[in-house]
């Protein structure tokens, strides 16, 4: 029996919302995509949402979502993998990465790790182009 036997997953709005906001795991995001790719009726379901988010979903806890409230910088992640935040800092960031799974955060973290590992010939070729891209910025 080929696909057209098969019953598609329906998603809520909550999940798709959660989708729109990279919050699902690999695995939930793939079956949201493999269903997005072979329905109609969901892909107007996701516009729907996207188009009332655009309109302006005012909630503390759209905002908060939206904005990344809870979210560590960039330079608290690099701490982070020095393990030289305070215990308090470092449970957090433990609890967001490992318990939250914020797609976000971990994107964010495999770039740092993987900086951390390259080799320092290519770290001094990266530094040296950043230099050489803005020292002409630098003379104003």
């Amino acid at each position: 029996m080929g696909q057209q036997g098969q019953r598609m997953p329906s998603f809520t709005s909550e999940q798709l919302a959660a989708y729109l906001d990279d919050a699902l795991s690999d695995g939930e995001t793939a079956q949201v995509e493999q269903a997005l790719r072979q329905s109609d009726k969901l892909r107007t379901q996701l516009r729907t949402i996207m188009t009332e988010r655009d309109r302006g979903e005012h909630s503390i806890g759209a905002i908060w979502r939206r904005q990344r409230l809870t979210c560590p910088t960039r330079e608290q992640l690099g701490n982070y993998l020095l393990q030289v935040l305070d215990s308090e800092q470092q449970d957090y960031l433990d609890f967001h990465l490992q318990m939250i799974g914020c797609a976000f955060c971990l994107a964010n973290l495999a770039d740092l790790q993987a900086l951390q590992k390259e080799p320092p010939s290519q770290t001094q070729r990266r530094r040296r182009r950043f230099f050489e891209s803005s020292a002409g910025l630098l003379r104003h």
